[in-house]
């Protein structure tokens, strides 16, 4: 197990570009309530595909698309089936008997995977999990030739936008919608006896050596969560965890199943907090699944891995989407690959200095408490005791059990937390704007609540025809958090242009852009951030703008950033210097009396 994850936080489109960006190998197995398809991947590439109707298979396709004939099919898969153990994948043996050209199966192979593809971006829900293979296991995919490999690594990409074309396609013209998932859907056919199997065995894929390896692939099954759910946890923990006791795991599955089932704790959270994401390195299944169900009951999202390098790929795929992750390391593991308590720390300490603004949770066993310190020492939000399978067999279960009810608590409150913590900020500017003066006032509260979330922050004046740049925060070299008066530089207001566009439309930016204009005059004078995503605040006053709030993260990754408060914010500044000229007009007729 390399990571696993649910695709309403994590679309299979992000997930395929992941596995691309950090060349994985091997199978991904998506799941919903209707049953599973799955991925192969070698070395970041989808070089195969088992779609979720057991009628979608490459000889199906290939009959299809008029490049091998029904007995010729029958014929090949008779051979298959009396190959035993050198039995090869039906496209592989199709082409070394001469039926089909490797141009041809290539056709028929990127076709399926296309429309699996296609198939689960119809899903409203589901998981993903990547069992990962060894790469000695991986280079066993010896019965691809190498051409057609390399035909294959290349177009890739190129798969993945096709289908998403098509599915858009599709969806337009009304010939796919996406799933109910209604009792119906719960029920699935098995495949005639004498056609090709929809699972993928080791046979299917070519690896006569797996039976020798200690740790075998784990068997495909059907998730139906509503038909059982206690017997599927029971099957999961059977298998991750077979040193626990009968009564040990029994006793786990049913807290699981009772705990996960409680009504009313996704819509607690949705109206006390903002729901927070977890990116969760670790390499103990068991802990893993358990934390997956138990959050997941609360609606907060868990992405898990036991690899670092996938760690900055998840992050940013998360900030990109302004979502607010939490990043949490298991405790240390001896023998574990990248989990020593020094590999441990390093990591974390990296992370914390790339990611400054994220949240950083750290489990340590109860008696390392010299691990415990140094996490503290190096500012983590919180140091959380884990029970330890190894130091405390006969309380285990009961540990864990206290653990996951006190882990829910902990991150209901940091979404709790974060989300009071940008109201009350909110409420103060609010507060303080009742007492303005004039635009100068309410350009500057939002300068400095901008601020508060960006590394660097300028008030830039609208007249009709440019734009001046009057106070910045943050945009000198010697990082100076304090307001500062900028040298008044002027830009243009060229359109088109995204200056141009804010300013008519009134309307708050916040993405990546690479506007010419924004490179060339504003970036000019204080320098381009590391990366793209800007923001643009419009100061309204009688329906034209009168200054914008510009804010980017310098050196430093993009945060999470709520758009609602900085819209809020906006509006009522507007309105607090409507009210102030009115009261400027009243005042004028007592002065002259």
């Amino acid at each position: 197990m390399s990571f696993t994850g649910d695709l309403e936080h994590l679309p299979i489109v992000d997930v395929i570009q992941l596995l691309h960006a950090t060349r994985k190998s091997g199978i991904l197995r998506i799941s919903c309530r209707k049953g599973e398809s799955q991925l192969v991947f070698k070395d970041g590439f989808i070089v195969s595909a088992n779609h979720l109707n057991n009628s979608v298979r490459i000889g199906k396709i290939l009959i299809d698309l008029g490049l091998i004939t029904t007995e010729t099919l029958d014929q090949t898969l008779a051979e298959q089936k009396s190959s035993g153990r050198d039995r090869k994948p039906l496209i592989i043996t199709l082409i070394e008997k001469g039926a089909v050209n490797e141009r041809d199966a290539y056709k028929g192979l990127e076709q399926l995977i296309e429309m699996t593809v296609v198939e689960i971006l119809t899903w409203k829900g589901g998981t993903f999990t990547l069992d990962v293979m060894p790469q000695s296991v991986a280079d066993e995919y010896r019965y691809f030739p190498e051409k057609m490999g390399r035909e294959v690594n290349v177009d890739t990409q190129g798969i993945l936008m096709n289908a998403l074309r098509i599915f858009d396609e599709k969806m337009r013209d009304g010939q796919l919608q996406e799933e109910e998932f209604t009792e119906d859907a719960f029920v699935l056919e098995g495949p005639p006896p004498d056609e090709e199997s929809p699972l993928l065995s080791a046979d299917d894929l070519g690896l006569a050596e797996i039976d020798q390896l200690k740790d075998k692939l784990p068997v495909a099954y059907s998730a139906l969560e509503d038909a059982d759910s206690y017997a599927i946890h029971r099957h999961t923990i059977e298998k991750i965890a077979p040193d626990l006791s009968i009564q040990g795991r029994e006793a786990l599955v049913a807290f699981i199943v009772e705990f996960s089932a409680t009504p009313g704790r996704a819509d607690w959270l949705t109206q006390h907090g903002q729901a927070p994401n977890i990116i969760f390195y670790s390499c103990d299944e068991l802990i893993i699944h358990c934390v997956t169900v138990v959050c997941k009951a609360a609606g907060i999202s868990v992405f898990a891995t036991n690899e670092g390098q996938d760690l900055d790929h998840v992050i940013e795929r998360f900030l990109a989407d302004k979502l607010f992750p939490i990043i949490v390391f298991d405790s240390p593991k001896d023998g574990e690959t990248g989990f020593s308590s020094e590999m441990i720390t390093a990591l974390r300490l990296q992370k914390k200095e790339k990611y400054p603004q994220l949240c950083v949770v750290q489990f340590a066993s109860p008696c390392d408490s010299a691990f415990t310190m140094q996490a503290y020492s190096d500012n983590v939000r919180a140091v959380i005791p884990r029970p330890c399978r190894e130091e405390f067999k006969e309380t285990f279960v009961s540990d864990t059990i206290r653990f996951l009810r006190a882990l829910q608590k902990y991150l209901w409150s940091c979404g709790v937390e974060r989300k009071s913590s940008d109201i009350g900020k909110l409420g103060s500017c609010i507060t303080a704007l009742r007492g303005i003066r004039g635009a100068p006032e309410a350009a500057l509260l939002l300068l400095q609540f901008v601020a508060d979330i960006f590394e660097r922050s300028v008030t830039l004046i609208v007249r009709e025809k440019e734009i001046i740049a009057e106070k910045g925060i943050g945009v000198r070299e010697e990082k100076v958090r304090e307001v500062t008066k900028l040298k008044a530089f002027r830009i243009p207001l060229l359109k088109p242009s995204l200056f141009h566009d804010v300013i008519e439309e009134g309307s708050i930016f916040y993405g990546n852009t690479d506007d010419a204009l924004i490179r060339e005059s504003l970036f000019a004078e204080i320098g381009a951030p590391d990366r793209a995503s800007i923001l643009l605040l419009p100061l309204r006053l009688q329906g034209k703008t009168i200054s914008l709030t510009y804010g980017d993260f310098g050196g430093k990754e993009p945060a999470s950033v709520d758009l609602e408060l900085l819209e809020i914010l906006a509006s009522n500044a507007g309105m607090a210097l409507e009210n102030s000229m009115y009261r400027k007009k009243l005042e004028k007729p007592l002065v002259k009396d």
